[in-house]
């Protein structure tokens, strides 16, 4: 879904505003709407939105007991990656598990725009470990093997 408006039509939470705050985590622009407001709800939800070939760095969510995230693909189409694993391809209705201590990275394919509603889930001595980006070369084998 490379066209804008039509992304927009889809993307039922909206874009929200572009995510200068982690900005430095991602290659591509992305945007945040927070769904839920931190500390008045006992989860915290957002959709994030990932231009075309936009995708976040490899990471890991800590947590010493619980913790971890899900996504909840809404528009478009993306990837998701574990380490070691194989890249999934990722569209409207599929949810992704990850699991805390597990490291990854997600994003938009080259030819369309992203959504998805993360989910922080709760646990103990939570937090994000921000690691190197997915290079080009890895991004540019997943987009070649999709076609």
């Amino acid at each position: 879904m490379a066209d804008n408006n039509e992304f927009d039509r889809n993307n039922i939470f909206g874009k929200g505003e572009e995510n200068t705050a982690y900005a430095q985590y991602f290659t591509g622009a992305s945007y945040v709407n927070p769904l839920t407001e931190p500390g008045h709800a006992p989860v915290f939800l957002a959709n994030v939105t990932f231009e075309p070939g936009c995708r976040n760095n490899w990471h890991i969510h800590h947590a010493a007991r619980g913790g971890g995230q899900i996504l909840i693909c809404i528009a478009g189409s993306g990837w998701h990656q574990q380490k070691g694993q194989p890249p999934r391809s990722l569209n409207p209705g599929d949810v992704v598990v990850i699991p805390a201590g597990a490291k990854h990275w997600h994003g938009a394919k080259a030819d369309s725009w992203f959504s998805h509603i993360a989910v922080e889930v709760p646990g103990e001595e939570t937090g994000t470990e921000w690691l190197e980006p997915v290079s080009d070369a890895e991004y540019a084998a997943l987009t070649e093997a999709d076609s």
